[in-house]
């Protein structure tokens, strides 16, 4: 791969050794990608998690002296004071993630700490160059926004953001973004959960690849995009798609296509959904805690937890976990949607994700939650995956079903 002088310094090491690491770790991308150089970049997610691997290599870049040279968001880790106050967690266990957020903060990273950045806190433009990790951070900075990035590892992604520069390859070309599979929609999507077995389903139909959605009649809201992202990359691995249309890089079936439009396709009806729910919901029966907002719930997502809770009692058996954005918590707080949680026995929380330790008491647990996503990551024994208002009555019941 051609590197530029300022390049050459500083894999040579003239720029430190956190900046050499970063560089040396883009360059054995671009090598097994076979790209041709290295491009600038506006911005970077990466997808931190608190854990060993994660705090290994922030913690070399922030030793060598690197910092960020783009703004660079950061993922979930968790809100350790808060949880400190529910849960008891060793000094042991809470240094990785006390270490992780330290080094985040030495190479100058903007501290986050949500997976859904590209909604509040880090939002491209269209046709940015950009290195997002995390798994409904790429296909939503792609497909809704039209920036370009490759699905990115934590450690790629911060080491573009280290570097402002990424290879050149996939996704950044335009003929690598069109279409492979055609999907006609015939389901009626009535709601963020219908959006989240869209998704399931055709991921697990196509693996990977760029599905284009025909059928879709209205332009989805922020947060059906965000579970149809999110689920695609459940089961599958599927770095952008286009609903010709409403996203915003194909007016027309064909454009999504680039032209050659293929003869098969993925039909999806109402009995499609019905089965993949089937697949997923669980058994019904006593649940001991709801998990929502994997991906981090959105301020109008949190408003429609509170209002689903108004005037009721969380069981005294069940606790009641939202997972959300510091700046939708804070939102959340002044609207009086926070109070009306906690009021019914709730708990609200931010900078925290589902794939932590800090989840450990509820390892024999049976949780319900509205995300395949979250019940992937298999921090409870048992999962009951529904739609929101069936996790509320299910929370107020003490049971599913």
């Amino acid at each position: 791969m051609y590197l530029t002088k300022e390049e050459e310094r500083i894999l040579d090491g003239e720029f430190g050794e956190g900046m050499r690491k970063a560089m040396e770790l883009l360059v054995a991308i671009g090598d097994a990608y076979d790209a041709e150089k290295l491009i600038p970049i506006t911005r970077a997610h990466a997808a931190s998690s608190g854990q060993e691997g994660d705090m290994y290599f922030v913690e070399l870049l922030a030793k060598g002296g690197a910092s960020c040279r783009v703004p660079t968001t950061t993922n979930p880790v968790y809100d350790m004071e808060y949880f400190h106050s529910i849960f008891e967690i060793s000094e042991e266990e809470a240094e990785v993630p006390r270490r992780v957020k330290k080094a985040y903060k030495q190479i100058d990273a903007i501290l986050s700490w949500s997976c859904t950045p590209y909604i509040t806190e880090n939002i491209p433009l269209y046709g940015e160059h950009v290195a997002f990790s995390e798994s409904s951070a790429t296909p939503y900075v792609n497909s809704v926004i039209g920036a370009r990035t490759n699905r990115e590892a934590a450690q790629s992604a911060l080491a573009a953001g280290i570097i402002g520069k990424t290879p050149e390859y996939g996704l950044h070309f335009k003929e690598n973004r069109k279409g492979t599979h055609l999907v006609k929609v015939e389901a009626d999507l009535k709601d963020e959960f219908d959006y989240t077995l869209l998704g399931y389903y055709v991921a697990k139909q196509i693996g990977y690849g760029i599905p284009v959605f025909t059928g879709i009649s209205k332009q989805p809201s922020t947060e059906q995009l965000i579970n149809l992202c999110a689920m695609l990359n459940t089961p599958g691995a599927v770095p952008m798609f286009h609903i010709p249309g409403f996203t915003v890089e194909a007016k027309t079936v064909k454009d999504a296509f680039q032209g050659d439009v293929p003869e098969d396709k993925i039909t999806v009806t109402d009995d499609e959904l019905k089965r993949t729910y089937e697949e997923i919901r669980g058994a019904s029966g006593k649940i001991d805690l709801v998990m929502l907002g994997c991906p981090h719930y959105t301020l109008k997502q949190v408003e429609e937890v509170a209002r689903l809770l108004r005037g009721k009692k969380i069981h005294r058996d069940v606790s009641f976990w939202v997972c959300t954005s510091a700046t939708a918590k804070l939102l959340a707080e002044r609207n009086g949607y926070l109070s009306e949680i906690e009021r019914a026995g709730g708990h609200v929380v931010a900078d925290t994700c589902i794939d932590e330790p800090c989840w450990h008491p509820y390892k024999d647990k049976t949780g319900a939650t509205d995300s395949p996503k979250c019940a992937y990551y298999r921090r409870f024994k048992e999962a009951v995956i529904t739609r929101l208002k069936d996790c509320v009555e299910a929370a107020v019941k003490g049971e599913w079903g």
